[in-house]
């Protein structure tokens, strides 16, 4: 396909029959969105300062975020050629199901102010494509509505204050019928986030002549997401941190629900262990010694992230790690986020040993600009990303996307 044509959404001819069913053509307003980053370019027009601003930007100085880009680009591919790619088969299996790509919908907060019914769009989008969705702790859809439409959606917990509190959300989110249950371990406490202090950007939200105004000057997000909202569905709240529901997001008590996580341990890990009888996946590792640490406190599973560069300034890119903590845990699956953006990110992950990957902004952008159509078009475009890369790569499986495709871009061999 050349460079400058719109990939097709229906699945190539080429790719195997184990694939995602082919989805429906995308919006016309859609046809010249060639690939995700375009996405965030017409959110940046459709949202709010504020709100595109939470989603967009990272901590400080944005060294994490920067790097996590950079280190997909210091990682150069050695294609073999002449192997025979008619067939090619993106599915992988993980904790019993088949998926139809390698890659997943990563946990967004509060996705339903950006994108109308957001938790509910992103996961439906996911299922409807066959791959995972984790649906954020910090959302404003009650999970029980989400696994009703979607009923495989991973479920991200942010663990409340004490042990009673965890125990009531374990059971309030098994009786919603999750069984894979992600627990974030990166955010012992608030990130300084001074790019959304200085978009207007708070939590809660305080109303104000400024915000007031990004609404007027934004109505296709004001009419088609917010006020939809509040006609439908009444003021958004937190549905997810407690077993109870939490505070609405224009309320001063919403930082209570929000309070440091500095308390959380091991043996907390080990006790969610005991109580939770599906998969448990740890999200938010970048070290190969937590990485044994998680396995050994009953870890089905674990996902290398460093928030997307939205916690600890300067912490290293979850790439530049992947192989060590691949190599510390055998046999653990180990899952990757944080600065994909195209397949050849999803194939130089699973290179370097990673089982999938999961994207955040980019389906999030998709969202708020054209709903669910949106997500399903941005599914496509990387999916067809995958399967156009398998086969300049040289692989019809991805078993066989393996280290030896793959080197660093600064290195040659000696004549």
């Amino acid at each position: 396909m050349p460079a400058n044509t719109v990939p097709s959404t229906t699945a190539t001819a080429t790719a195997s029959a184990a694939a995602a069913p082919a989805p429906a053509r995308p919006p016309r307003r859609l046809r010249q969105v060639l690939s995700l980053d375009d996405f965030e370019r017409l959110a940046r027009r459709h949202l709010p300062r504020p709100i595109h601003a939470y989603i967009s930007g990272a901590v400080e100085d944005n060294a994490s975020l920067a790097d996590n880009r950079r280190a997909f680009a210091e990682l150069a591919f050695v294609p073999r050629a002449l192997v025979g790619v008619a067939q090619r088969d993106p599915s992988f299996e993980l904790f019993g199901r088949r998926y139809g790509a390698p890659f997943g919908v990563a946990p967004m907060g509060i996705a339903a102010l950006s994108a109308y019914r957001g938790d509910l769009v992103l996961a439906q989008a996911a299922q409807q494509a066959g791959v995972p969705a984790i649906m954020s702790g910090s959302s404003l859809i009650r999970l029980e509505e989400v696994m009703a439409a979607a009923p495989h959606t991973w479920f991200q917990a942010y663990l409340p204050g004490d042990q009673g509190q965890i125990d009531a959300l374990l059971d309030r989110v098994a009786a919603a019928g999750v069984q894979t249950l992600v627990i974030t371990v990166d955010t012992p406490v608030a990130a300084n986030r001074e790019n959304n202090v200085r978009a207007g950007f708070s939590t809660p939200l305080r109303p104000g002549p400024s915000l007031a105004w990004q609404g007027i000057s934004h109505p296709r997000w004001l009419f088609g997401s917010f006020l939809k909202t509040l006609w439908r569905h009444g003021m958004p709240h937190f549905e997810n941190n407690y077993a109870h529901r939490g505070a609405p997001i224009l309320s001063a008590s919403v930082m209570r629900d929000f309070s440091d996580r500095s308390h959380l341990a091991w043996p907390h890990l080990a006790a969610i262990r005991q109580r939770w009888q599906g998969q448990l996946v740890v999200k938010g590792i970048l070290s190969a010694a937590d990485a044994v640490l998680a396995r050994d406190h009953g870890a089905d599973g674990l996902i290398v992230s460093n928030h997307g560069g939205r916690q600890l300034d300067g912490a290293v890119a979850p790439l530049r790690v992947l192989p060590g903590i691949v190599r510390a845990v055998p046999g653990l699956p180990v899952m990757l986020d944080s600065g994909v953006r195209r397949g050849t990110d999803v194939l130089k992950a699973l290179a370097l040993g990673a089982r999938c990957v999961f994207v955040g902004r980019p389906f999030n952008y998709a969202a708020s600009v054209a709903g669910p159509a949106g997500v399903t078009h941005a599914m496509a475009l990387l999916r067809e990303e995958v399967l156009r890369d398998m086969a300049m790569l040289g692989a019809t499986r991805l078993d066989q996307v393996t280290p030896a495709c793959v080197r660093h871009a600064q290195a040659w061999d000696a004549f």
